[in-house]
């Protein structure tokens, strides 16, 4: 995997997510630097062992900074109904241009484990505990930071 340099991708970001493949020097439109959150909403979210952990439903934004600070995340579940929701740490997940997907690399297990909600209570995402929780799990640093 290489950035546009043709480097390696393989640092963290505590600001965004990473983009990886073969595809990312094509800047024959829009991507894969700067998209339309509602072109990576639906986008399969796959772990490194290529397992499936659900898709992208919303990206939060915090409007204040105007920075990507959540992807919610849809698990489990049969035709959306009995679907767990995760908020995951927009820094966490790396955008396969290959496979015009996102990996996160936790575990199915693991990421049944995570905290989660449903889609009738949503947690206060700008509750600053909350947030420390959510990014202690997936060991990312706070996106402000």
């Amino acid at each position: 995997m290489s950035n546009l340099s043709g480097t390696p991708n393989t640092g963290s970001s505590a600001k965004g997510a990473r983009i990886a493949g073969d595809k990312i020097s094509d800047h024959s439109g829009p991507g894969p630097d700067v998209m339309a959150a509602s072109t990576l909403e639906g986008d399969a979210v796959r772990n490194s062992a290529g397992e499936d952990l659900g898709k992208i439903e919303d990206i939060m934004l915090d409007v204040q900074s105007g920075q990507v600070a959540y992807a919610v995340l849809s698990f489990g579940g049969f035709l959306g109904v009995g679907n767990k929701l995760f908020a995951v740490p927009w820094s966490a997940l790396t955008l396969d241009t290959d496979n015009e997907c996102f990996v996160l690399d936790v575990s199915k297990d693991r990421l049944k484990d995570a905290p989660g909600f449903d889609k009738d209570h949503w947690p206060s995402m700008a509750d600053p505990r909350w947030q420390g929780e959510i990014n202690t799990y997936y060991g990312r640093p706070a996106y402000w930071e």
